[in-house]
């Protein structure tokens, strides 16, 4: 009796072994690169928030001082934290822009204070600078700081930026 040979087709243990490596490498990589990617996402995502933020907070203000008559608040050659402005029309004079906890405001006469940014952002070191070397100049100077707020403690959440300009009061 003759044995007949048969040919066992399938993968060896070193090819099965040598398979499941590659693949791992391969998902891990592909694993790495999309979660990196996802994070400089988020990162440019918060790094827009902040500068959009300010931005709009800025125009907002320099709009204002450059419409303003006078500026009451802080005198010629002083700093403060706030500042208030003669505009026109009279109903909204006084106006004053403030920081209030985290947020720049703008109050316009009676009303209500008007927040300017929003609860993603935290604003802090607000300074107005008063640089106006006589009666007739009137020029401040704005600076103020925007940092995302961060409550997973993650780094791609972490973001701060100062913004300063400086506006002239067109009596």
């Amino acid at each position: 009796m003759r044995r007949s040979s048969r040919q066992v087709r399938g993968f060896t243990l070193v090819e099965l072994l040598l398979y499941v490596a590659l693949t791992t490498i391969m998902v891990g990589t592909i694993s790495v690169f999309l979660f990196m990617t996802l994070q400089v996402r988020v990162k440019n995502q918060v790094i827009n928030e902040v500068e959009q933020q300010g931005q709009q907070a800025m125009q907002r203000i320099t709009q204002v001082i450059r419409n303003a008559t006078d500026i009451t608040a802080p005198v010629q050659g002083a700093s403060g934290a706030s500042t208030t402005l003669v505009v026109t029309p009279t109903g909204n004079s006084p106006t004053v822009f403030a920081l209030t906890a985290g947020a720049l405001r703008i109050t316009e006469g009676a009303g209500t204070a008007v927040v300017l940014t929003n609860g993603r952002v935290i604003a802090s070191a607000l300074t107005f600078t008063n640089l106006s070397r006589s009666a007739s100049s009137h020029d401040l100077r704005v600076q103020f700081t925007l940092t995302a707020v961060n409550n997973s403690g993650r780094n791609e959440y972490d973001f701060a930026k100062t913004f300063t300009t400086s506006a002239h009061v067109r009596p």
